[in-house]
């Protein structure tokens, strides 16, 4: 997804400048995973970017993290429609369930640097789910057009339903934990479905 310029918001990136940025999220991520407080200094140099080219999308920390943040969220929201052109509904769904799983178990790990960023009064707040609920409506309601899930669940009924997600330990085997809970919401959506239409 394109990111808009910043001195132009009308116009997007050119392609090198979106691959330096999204080269900065990337390395950002797994840096700042392993350590909250990582320079930023260092950071850029691991992405292969100059200080300048790196303060120029990121001007300050809190703005990095809160764009990890924002991007990881993005990238798990995209997916939905790139699954659905692909898969059958009840199949987008369940695999759109496993990105879901490695976004939450990355943000566990960036949880420090987002705390650190969003704490301090005055700070900028935490992003909103809006993406994923965006995109989870849309999964949902795409199979019960396919007689695929039982009609009337919400979003919020949904990720109500895999709130254990965020109990399950990053440090750990997590996988096979979470397939186990997002079988059974299958299972549990797939009850009273009327079957494919």
């Amino acid at each position: 997804m394109a990111q808009p310029n910043k001195d132009n918001p009308d116009t997007p990136l050119r392609s090198d400048a979106q691959r330096n940025r999204e080269r900065i999220l990337r390395v950002a991520t797994e840096e700042l995973t392993r350590c909250a407080d990582a320079p930023l200094s260092a950071i850029a140099k691991k992405a292969g970017v100059g200080q300048g080219t790196f303060y120029r999308n990121f001007p300050h920390r809190e703005a990095l993290v809160l764009e990890i943040y924002r991007y990881e969220m993005q990238q798990v929201a995209d997916a939905a429609t790139e699954l659905l052109a692909t898969r059958e509904p009840d199949r987008a769904l369940r695999e759109w369930m496993d990105r879901l799983a490695g976004f939450a178990m990355t943000k566990v790990g960036l949880a420090d640097a987002i705390r650190l960023v969003t704490s301090a009064p005055g700070s900028p707040a935490k992003p909103g789910p809006a993406p994923l609920m965006e995109a989870a409506e849309l999964l949902l309601r795409t199979n019960e057009e396919a007689g695929t899930t039982r009609p009337g669940v919400s979003a919020d009924d949904f990720l109500l339903a895999i709130g254990g997600l965020w109990q399950v330990d990053a440090t750990e085997d997590w996988q096979p934990r979470v397939a186990r809970l997002f079988d059974l919401v299958m299972d549990g959506l797939r009850a009273g479905a009327p079957g494919r239409r």
